[in-house]
This record gives C-alpha cells, structure tokens and sequence, in this order.
C-alpha cells in the first residue's frame, strides 16, 4: 500500500458520501453522477486496499478503515475551505464581514450603519450577530467587536472607553421611583449578560455606590442587553443600561436616567482584527468610522458622576 496521497477528486467524493451516508446524496453535493461518485470511492479503495464502504440494499456503511479516514479528510477540507476563504478575503478589497454581539448590533451599529454605507458605497458590508467566538484566521469574518476585558493575543486589537452603567427608565416611571432609596420597591431588571465581569457590576454594586443597604432578591433577568433594554422602554421596570445600549433610547426620550451616578466596569468594547489585516482600506475605513462615532457621544459621560467598580467592591 503506497504512502503517496489518491487524488482529491477522491478523498472529496469520500468525506461527502461519509457525511450524507448516502452515494446519492453525495453526488448531489458535488454535481456528478451516482455512476462517478460511485467510480472516484472505488479507486480510492483500490489506492488503500480495503473496502472503506459496506454496500447495503439502500444505504451504505463506514468500514472500520472508513471511520478510521473520515474525520481526517472531513478536518482537512475543511481547512483547506478556511485557508481558500482567507487568501481570498486577503485579495479583495470591496468587501467586509463584520461579527459584533447582538446587543451592540441592534443598539449600537444598526441604527448608525447607514451613514458608513453612505461614506463608503464601494464596500459590500455583511454583519453576523452573535456572541459566538469567532476564528478570524478560518471563519469568513475580517473585523470582529467584543466586550470584555480579554488580552487579545495574536491580533490586532483597539480598545474603546470602558463601559458605565446607570438605571434607565421611562419618564413616567421616573416620576414614581425619584430617588435611589426608592429603587428598593422599583421592578428591578437586571441584565445578566455581562454577569461574568469582576468584579461583578450589578444592581447590589450601583446601591453600595449610592450608600444604600440594599441587595435585590426580586426582578426581571435577561441573557441579552438589548431585552433588558427593550423591558425598560415597554414600561416593565428599571434596568441597569450600559452607555452604548442606551444612548439611543435616552436622546430620543424613551429613556431617562435621572440618578447622575455610573457604575464604570472593568469591560470595554475592543476592535479586532488579524495583524496586518488593519491595512486593508475597507478595514481601516470602518475602524476610523467605528472610532469616530464613539467619539461623537462621548460627551455623554460629562453628564454622570462615574465611580471605577473597584470603588466599591465586596471583593
């Protein structure tokens, strides 16, 4: 049996069959006959010496030899995909795929994307939502925003100001609940996706700033910031908003935030992306347009007295 690789027209027709279980459906995915499926899997069995398939009435089975070959051939396409999607994101100029958390996207960057597509007609712009962490180097995202206080290793990374909170609500609300103490009976939501920040910067922490002995056991809990945020502005309670979640709802008055106090966590927002990749002029377009626009509501914090989280920490 020879050491030397069987073409990949082969191995490809192999890790699609083991995939579907199915010489039909195989061929499908790759456009050929059943009859050519069929013929590249049995060379493949002659270049190797084994049967790699046990053929059924109307299915197929991995052989021993074919469970063996199918996650190495399943991970080698799939790097070869990665580093095919890399070298062409690498070459093209026109196009930018962005991956930021939902939150942010849909409080944030939505709302303000239109003027980035006005300033820059020629990039073909394409978001992902999601907290899920991404590879820049092998999934098909150029520019990544994150919130955290994570190191960044290995890539080209821009802090941005570090995120405060402070309870919103809506006007009518605030007529009733006019003074910290008078959170104590408030409907408290409480906003859990950023429970993993230490120390933990919460409603417990906000009262300690304010001098209040007082730690919630009741309210409303959201894995998203943006949920917290859309309760508060139906009416349903008082949240603890970070800066970049509510800054729209505030200027427009859906919101207001009447106890001038922040709460400042240890958390910011950072753009990332690979080292190098910063060069590229889409990239670099959207990170100045991204920096700028921070820059814009900066002014915001002059407004609040903002206390680090250290200050006031149990830990």
């Amino acid at each position: 049996m020879s050491d030397y690789l069987p073409p990949l027209t082969a191995l490809r027709a192999f890790d699609a069959a083991a995939r579907h279980m199915s010489f039909a459906k195989a061929a499908a995915e790759l456009h050929v006959t059943p009859a050519a499926l069929s013929f590249q899997i049995k060379s493949l069995e002659e270049h190797l010496g084994r049967p790699l398939f046990h053929r059924l009435n109307r299915a197929v089975e991995l052989t021993e030899a074919g469970r063996t070959l199918a996650p190495g051939t399943a991970e080698g396409f799939a790097a070869l995909q990665a580093a095919w999607r890399a070298v062409r994101r690498r070459e093209n100029d026109t196009s930018l795929t962005v991956t930021a958390g939902p939150a942010l996207t849909a409080k944030w960057l939505a709302p303000r994307l239109y003027e980035f597509a006005r300033a820059h007609p020629e990039i073909d712009l394409k978001f992902s939502a999601t907290l899920r962490n991404m590879d820049l180097e092998r999934d098909d995202v150029d520019v990544a925003i994150r919130f955290g206080n994570s190191a960044d290793e290995g890539l080209y990374s821009v802090p941005v100001r570090k995120e405060w909170l402070t309870p919103v609500m809506t006007p009518e609300l605030a007529e009733q609940f006019d003074t910290p103490e008078s959170l104590r009976h408030a409907p408290l939501i409480h906003d859990d996706s950023i429970s993993f920040l230490t120390p933990p910067c919460d409603w417990p922490a906000w009262f300690r700033a304010m001098g209040v002995d007082f730690t919630p056991t009741h309210g409303a809990h959201f894995s998203n910031a943006d949920h917290a945020i859309d309760a508060a502005v139906a009416g349903v309670g008082v949240a603890l908003g970070r800066r970049a979640m509510i800054l729209k709802d505030l200027t427009e008055g859906r919101l207001v935030a009447p106890f001038k106090v922040a709460l400042e966590t240890q958390g910011r927002f950072r753009f990332l992306c690979l080292p190098g990749a910063e060069k590229k002029p889409q990239i670099a377009a959207f990170r100045d347009w991204f920096l700028t626009e921070i820059e814009k509501t900066a002014h915001i914090s002059d407004e609040f007295e903002i206390i680090p989280i250290k200050e006031v920490s149990t830990s």
